[in-house]
């Protein structure tokens, strides 16, 4: 068995379970706006575009706030989590001039 580079510890789980709530359901929003605008029919693709866009948030922030656990401390979740929210949103923002 290979040994981990730092010990997985339950330390700092306040901030790791903050970014994973916060930052996760952001980065739901926005992977949701994303499959909305950039989707297979565009915005307005019908009443299951609609449903698979609702649906998708939930299980998109659960996979989110399981998975910040997994980070080194509080500090580096809500960066990289950050850093991810800030390219989605971007992504949503600037696509939408670029293509519509």
């Amino acid at each position: 068995m290979t040994p981990l580079p730092y010990a997985l510890s339950s330390k700092n789980w306040i901030g790791k379970a903050s970014a994973g709530a916060i930052l996760g359901f952001s980065f739901a929003i926005a992977l949701s706006g994303l499959l909305a605008w950039f989707g297979p029919g565009g915005l307005l693709g019908g009443i299951n575009k609609l449903q698979v866009n609702m649906w998708l948030v939930s299980p998109v922030w659960v996979a989110v706030l399981s998975i910040c656990f997994l980070f080194k401390n509080g500090w580096s979740a809500w960066m990289w989590l950050g850093l991810l929210n800030c390219i989605c949103f971007g992504a949503l923002y600037g696509g939408r001039f670029l293509f519509f």
